[in-house]
């Protein structure tokens, strides 16, 4: 699977974020080298990422991304018809954002090494609803044919279990085609299951052909929810400032 460095802006466009949403606490899963928490954090976002490139050798990761869209530069100027160019433009300008957005994570991680947590679904190192929104692109439905449905069913259990408000997943086709995830109905139906209602959202977003809607889940009035492991909540890697006085702020 590939580790991407979408810009802060893509996010926004992707998940269709206001500056409310921006006001909350937000984890990104999974974070690749993303330049969406630096720039987030920089706005007072108190943002997260996860991702199980941020344990030993993460200190590189952000060079071994840039090398890595320079080497796929050629690739995107040969094949531009395969993509939908409305947010980005061309090749060039495609280029030159996803290589910012890695030297700005590269730079974010040195500076505030605590907020990159190194972790992968579906099982996170955090307690429950320890965000008010999460966000999740280019992994879950993006690799459906390489992850089967029951890691799907999980993953987006416990993408609800950390969150307190919402849940938004983009996109919903496959990585290689125009095709949406075919048991997405079946999962949704699963999630209804447990209170985890959802709702599909177009978004003024799309690099694939097809690929312009979110899966947004509300978590909010939810029931309890299984837990992927043992001790799920017995720490959190991040100290949360709010966690001592979340139950007595509304919301």
């Amino acid at each position: 699977m590939l580790i991407s460095a979408r810009s802060f802006d893509e996010y926004r466009a992707m998940f269709a974020l206001s500056d409310d949403d921006l006001a909350l606490r937000v984890l990104d899963c999974p974070g690749g080298s993303a330049s969406f928490t630096a720039l987030a954090g920089e706005r007072g976002t108190d943002a997260v990422a996860v991702d199980p490139q941020y344990g030993a050798g993460r200190a590189e990761l952000g060079e071994l991304v840039e090398r890595e869209i320079a080497h796929k530069h050629a690739f995107m100027t040969e094949n531009a018809a395969k993509f939908v160019w409305s947010w980005f433009g061309d090749a060039e300008r495609y280029t030159r954002l996803r290589t910012e957005a890695a030297r700005t994570f590269a730079a974010d991680l040195r500076a505030r090494p605590e907020r990159y947590v190194e972790g992968s679904l579906p099982s996170l190192p955090f307690p429950e609803r320890s965000f008010d929104l999460v966000l999740s692109s280019h992994l879950l439905f993006s690799y459906g044919a390489q992850l089967d449905e029951a890691f799907h069913l999980s993953s987006l259990i416990e993408l609800a279990r950390v969150a307190r408000r919402q849940v938004r997943l983009f996109p919903l086709v496959h990585h290689t085609s125009d095709i949406r995830y075919e048991p997405l109905d079946r999962l949704r139906k699963a999630l209804d299951g447990f209170g985890v209602a959802s709702r599909i959202d177009r978004v003024d977003y799309a690099f694939q052909p097809g690929g312009d809607e979110m899966l947004v889940l509300e978590c909010a009035d939810r029931g309890a929810l299984p837990t992927a492991r043992e001790g799920a909540d017995a720490h959190d890697p991040v100290r949360w400032r709010h966690l001592g006085d979340a139950a007595e702020k509304p919301r």
